[in-house]
């Protein structure tokens, strides 16, 4: 077994790697990407929002979610509206084709499910929070870099 097979960091990303890959084969028939996927669900499941709170929503920055929206609205998807209180602020909204691929794509998330091997509802809930919790502790390390040395140089003095 290769030595990167034992690091978490490896694993997530193989797994995401193959997630995303599926995705794309179950999204190819539409033309869509696995991003614009999640876009879709977000608009589904939260109504209208702003281009900022779908990036924050998403972790997606505006150099990645402002072409992808353009090709969405392109697609007859989405429509962008800049708010006339503030034209900073552009709002995005399904249109009806938008809203009609909530039923053609009903079938997506359960495929996914069913390709993962989870057992049950109860199991794939754990593996979501479990990730939920390492996203969170991640970016702790992301911002706080020289707590995580310094808790290890504790545990680990030399």
């Amino acid at each position: 077994m290769p030595a990167v097979d034992h690091l978490v960091c490896f694993a997530l990303y193989a797994a995401n790697r193959t997630t995303t890959q599926a995705y794309r084969v179950l999204l190819d028939p539409w033309n869509l990407t696995y991003p614009q996927y999640i876009v879709l669900v977000t608009l589904w499941n939260d109504g209208e929002q702003t281009v900022g709170s779908l990036g924050e929503a998403l972790q997606l920055d505006s150099g990645t979610l402002s072409p992808l929206l353009a090709r969405m609205e392109t697609a007859g998807y989405v429509t962008r509206t800049r708010r006339t209180d503030d034209e900073r602020v552009v709002g995005v909204a399904l249109t009806e084709r938008g809203e009609e691929l909530r039923t053609e794509l009903a079938h997506i998330s359960r495929c996914v499910a069913a390709g993962s091997g989870i057992a049950d509802a109860d199991s794939a809930r754990e593996l979501i929070d479990a990730l939920h919790q390492l996203t969170e502790a991640m970016k702790e390390l992301r911002d706080h870099p020289d707590d995580a040395r310094d808790a290890d140089a504790a545990r680990h003095p030399a």
